[in-house]
C-alpha cells in the first residue's frame, strides 16, 4: 500500500515532469530539465517556506515571555504547559521550521528513483497518455557531465552551499529555551549540525547520481535566495507594524 502510494503520488508525478520538461527543453539537456523541475518544487514549496520562515521571527519576537515564564515556573511540567499556551495564544508553531525539510526528504527519494529508472530499458511505460515518450534520454548536462554517474564536483558544491545555507539560518534563527543550560546545548548541537550536515549530504551525494546532487545543490541555493528575501519581508513588516 505504501509503495503504491508512493509511485503514484511522488515518483510517477516526478519521472513525468522531467519527461515533459526534457522534451519541451530546445536540445533536450537532462540537466537543465532536472533544474526547471527544482525551480517548480521551490515555488510549489515556497508558503510553506514563508510559514516556516515567519513562524521562526514570531519565536524571536516571544523570547522575552518565554523567559518570564521559565523565571515564573520552576517545574518543568508547568512552564510546557504555559509555553504551549502562549504559542497557541500567539498562533505559533514552533515545530513549523522543520516542514520544508520533512517535505524535500521524500521528494529526494522520489527524484532518485527517477534518476536510477529513467534510463533503463521500459522505464518510460510509466509515463502518462499526454506526455510523449522521447524514446531514449541523454544524461549529459551541457554535453560535459553524465548526470547518470556520480560527480565528486557537484557533490561539494551540494555541500558547500547547505553549509552557507545552514550558516545564515543559524544566525536568524532563535528557538525557544527550557533554561541556560539547555540553550547552551542547543547552540553547541547546532554548531555540530552546521558542519555534520554538509559533510552528510557530500557524503550522500557523492554516492549516488549526479542529477540527485544537482538538484540538491540548486534546491539549497533556491532555499537561501528565499530565505533572505522571506526575511526581508517579514522585518520591513514588523517595522510597518511598530
Amino acid at each position: 500500500m505504501l509503495t503504491l502510494v508512493f509511485n503514484e503520488v511522488l515518483y510517477r508525478p516526478i519521472f513525468n515532469a522531467l519527461i515533459f520538461l526534457y522534451n519541451i527543453i530546445p536540445g533536450h539537456d537532462f540537466g537543465i530539465a532536472i533544474i526547471l523541475l527544482t525551480i517548480i518544487i521551490r515555488i510549489v514549496l515556497s508558503p510553506l517556506t514563508y510559514k516556516s520562515i515567519k513562524s521562526r521571527y514570531a519565536l524571536s519576537f516571544l523570547q522575552p515571555k518565554i523567559k518570564e515564564i521559565q523565571k515564573k515556573f520552576e517545574k518543568k511540567e508547568e512552564q510546557s504547559k504555559e509555553l504551549m499556551k502562549l504559542y497557541k495564544e500567539n498562533k505559533v508553531n514552533p515545530a513549523s521550521g522543520c516542514l520544508p525539510l520533512l517535505i524535500q526528504i521524500p521528494i529526494l527519494l522520489g527524484l532518485y528513483r527517477a534518476l536510477i529508472n529513467i534510463l533503463k530499458t521500459g522505464s518510460l511505460s510509466v509515463l502518462y497518455p499526454f506526455i510523449h515518450d522521447p524514446g531514449t534520454i541523454n544524461s549529459m548536462f551541457l554535453g560535459i557531465l553524465d548526470l547518470s554517474k556520480t560527480s565528486p564536483v557537484l557533490a561539494i558544491l551540494a555541500g558547500a552551499s547547505q553549509f552557507f545555507y545552514s550558516k545564515i539560518t543559524m544566525k536568524q534563527q532563535q528557538m525557544p529555551q527550557m533554561s541556560e543550560k539547555s540553550g547552551n546545548m542547543q547552540k553547541m548541537m547546532g554548531k555540530q549540525m552546521m558542519y555534520m550536515m554538509p559533510i552528510i549530504t557530500v557524503f550522500i551525494a557523492w554516492s549516488f547520481p549526479a542529477g540527485l546532487a544537482l538538484y540538491w545543490f540548486i534546491s539549497t541555493v533556491l532555499g537561501l535566495a528565499q530565505e533572505l528575501y522571506f526575511s526581508k519581508k517579514i522585518n520591513g513588516k514588523n517595522k510597518a507594524n511598530n
